[in-house]
């Protein structure tokens, strides 16, 4: 690009310097005069500083795509570890809910077992208190049918006495009376 630009210089000089030439007046021939031998030394000078001010620049520029290429590279890189870590999380965003849905399943499963326990540990109990309650009421009932019995055996034996007492006097009276007595239990059992 340099060597285009030095050409191109150099090309309108010489065609600005004949051009002057002509008309200035001046007959001198075209390679005495000294604007031409300015510009040839002009041309000569960038032509060689072109080649390599045109290698460092090439240089510099390479270096700079070169380091462009890096950050490039490194900018795709992070790129894909962050895609990579995005479809991480995700994932683990899906394990996790997936994990908290088994664990609410598990956790009314076992709502519904401790429910379902503590009815039939409810039944059992009400099941105990009732026979409980029968077997109080069975033996309070027993109690009363003996006490009953009992009365019925003294009360019995009292009417039973005043009647022979009164029927019969005397030691003969005495001895039914006892016998009576002696009895009367053993036909109540």
């Amino acid at each position: 690009m340099l060597a285009k630009l030095a050409t191109t210089a150099g090309v309108f000089l010489l065609t600005g310097g004949s051009a002057l030439a002509a008309g200035d007046g001046h007959s001198e021939p075209f390679l005495q005069q000294a604007e031409t031998w300015v510009a040839a030394a002009f041309i000569i000078f960038v032509l060689a500083l072109a080649r390599p001010v045109g290698r460092a620049m090439t240089s510099s520029l390479d270096k700079r795509t070169d380091a462009i290429k890096v950050q490039l590279d490194e900018a795709q890189q992070f790129r894909e570890e962050a895609q990579h870590t995005l479809a991480e999380y995700q994932r683990k965003q899906r394990d996790a809910l997936a994990e908290a849905e088994g664990i609410i399943a598990e956790a009314r499963e076992e709502a519904k077992r401790m429910q379902s326990a503590s009815m039939e540990r409810t039944e059992q109990m009400l099941e105990r208190r009732e026979q409980q309650a029968l077997e109080m009421i069975a033996a309070a009932e027993a109690r009363a049918i003996a006490d009953v019995r009992a009365l019925t055996a003294d009360v019995a034996i009292e009417a039973t006495r005043r009647i022979l007492t009164d029927v019969v006097e005397g030691q003969k009276g005495d001895d039914l009376v006892n016998a009576a007595i002696e009895e009367v239990p053993a036909k109540l059992n």
